[in-house]
């Protein structure tokens, strides 16, 4: 039998019932006529090439960046930490305070706009590459490639009877996937406290109630996720698979089936004239659907279902290489590109048009006056707070007293001196220390009297502004307040 008939004569995607959702009618006439349809268990079959390979570059990328920032030190500190307990938060150099808010919502701007170019160019990039489902799923399905053996193989083990081989792979696979789902949740965790002193709390058996819930929780999610869930997540919980639609238009780069080029279908000898039997390039080898992890087919055009990845894409070309077709049966093109025959020059050319160019610009604004401000920003705050337990009084010298509060947060990554001074109405004097040392990276408050003269000013309330200078570097912030005259 020749390479072709190899290819021709695979088997049709098989699937398994799991856990039915309705019980099997007798009128099978009426089988499609329920809005519930069973779950089928999908096995992808493993395909290499060019999407395959950047897929796996983005799988490692980010699970490096993801398990290994949090050991990465930075000084005397961990590098990235979120300590919500302290209410400060570590990006490397970066020490941020609630206060600094904005830059949180710099941040979650240029991931909806940068989402919003990426699908604009090629669609689902985000999902077919490095969506957190998508990764762990592909880590997940690799584990199982290993212990179980591929689509076949796994399909096989699955129909079989109980047995010592089967126990012992499926009890093997899982205890892989539970340690790698525990360890994903320690490292979550490892994000909100440091992850040494974690690493110790665990060995010691002193981990706080809520470390322990929430490494259990984010284990149990990717556990469930990527191990059972997998395409239904992409299919029926993620909210994006359902509104991508808005974001496409004519020239997005989609992954797309020559429909032109494929049809009509069917099997043929390698040696075949495919022209002269009045077939497409499409054998009908069904890979396509074999791998697509969600297990839609592409032949059937573009669906909701389809995260993008290009794996139809690469296992279509391998059939083309074998029976000596041309490439692309299968490829990332657009609509306008596949009905009016453009070049892949004329493609690329189109992919800067004014949408992109609009979301493009946008995005480098945003990016560079965040990271201008950021640069920029005062590296310590101030908050100002009225003693509310007395307001205004008259001390013992005959002068007017009002009391405040002061929150003095450092952001740099060293002791800083600070000098405090007040300024707004005739005679004002600060009658407490005027210096004050705040630790590195450290929130401190003090209690500030000020003081004027009696009959110095009118009674009511006017408003006074505090200096706060810093000593190194030499910056200063200005506060307002009020000062209350009683009548």
């Amino acid at each position: 039998m020749n390479q072709a008939l190899k290819i021709n004569t695979e088997p049709t995607p098989r699937v398994i019932p799991v856990h039915p959702v309705v019980m099997a009618v007798e009128d099978e006439s009426d089988e499609n006529s329920s809005p519930y349809i069973a779950h089928q268990k999908i096995y992808p079959r493993s395909v290499t090439g060019i999407f395959a390979k950047w897929r796996w570059v983005m799988v490692v990328i980010t699970q490096l960046v993801f398990y290994g920032l949090p050991w990465f030190e930075w000084g005397k500190r961990q590098a990235v930490l979120f300590d919500l307990g302290a209410r400060r938060f570590y990006i490397f150099g970066i020490v941020l305070y609630p206060q600094d808010f904005i830059y949180l919502t710099s941040l979650l701007v240029i991931s909806a706009l940068s989402l919003f170019l990426f699908t604009a160019i090629a669609g689902r990039l985000w999902c077919g590459y490095a969506c957190p489902q998508t990764v762990y799923s592909e880590i997940f399905i690799w584990i199982e490639r290993k212990v179980e053996g591929d689509r076949s193989a796994r399909i096989r083990l699955d129909d079989s009877a109980m047995s010592l081989e089967k126990l012992v792979k499926k009890w093997y696979k899982h205890f892989l996937w539970i340690s790698l789902s525990m360890w994903t949740g320690f490292t979550f965790v490892g994000y909100f406290t440091p992850i040494h002193d974690l690493g110790m709390e665990f060995l010691l058996g002193h981990m706080s109630s809520w470390e322990i819930f929430w490494v259990f929780f984010y284990g149990f999610a990717t556990y469930g996720n990527a191990g059972f869930m997998r395409e239904q997540v992409c299919k029926y919980m993620c909210p994006y698979a359902r509104f991508q639609s808005a974001m496409f238009d004519k020239d997005t780069l989609i992954v797309t089936y020559d429909e032109q080029r494929g049809e009509l279908r069917g099997a043929r000898n390698k040696k075949a004239d495919f022209a002269t039997l009045k077939l497409g390039a499409c054998v009908d080898c069904t890979l396509c659907v074999q791998v697509c992890p969600t297990g839609i087919d592409i032949r059937n055009g573009l669906q909701y279902e389809c995260i993008g990845c290009g794996a139809c894409a690469d296992v279509c070309d391998i059939v083309m290489d074998k029976m000596g077709y041309s490439r692309g049966l299968v490829k990332y093109s657009t609509q306008h590109a596949m009905k009016q025959g453009w070049t892949h020059a004329q493609v690329v050319r189109r992919v800067f048009r004014p949408r992109v160019l609009i979301y493009t610009g946008i995005l480098l604004v945003i990016v560079i006056g965040a990271g201008v401000s950021l640069a920029l920003r005062t590296p310590f705050k101030v908050d100002v707070v009225r003693d509310r337990a007395s307001l205004a009084r008259i001390v013992s010298d005959g002068k007017i007293e009002n009391n405040y509060r002061l929150q003095i947060m450092n952001a740099a990554e060293h002791e800083q001196r600070f000098t405090l001074a007040a300024t707004g109405v005739p005679g004002l004097t600060l009658v407490t220390d005027d210096q004050v040392i705040v630790e590195s990276t450290e929130s401190k408050w003090i209690s500030v009297r000020l003081q004027v003269p009696y009959d110095a000013i009118a009674a009511g309330s006017h408003p006074i502004h505090f200096s706060i200078t810093s000593s190194s570097p030499n910056e200063k912030i200005v506060e307002k307040s009020v000062f209350l005259v009683p009548h």
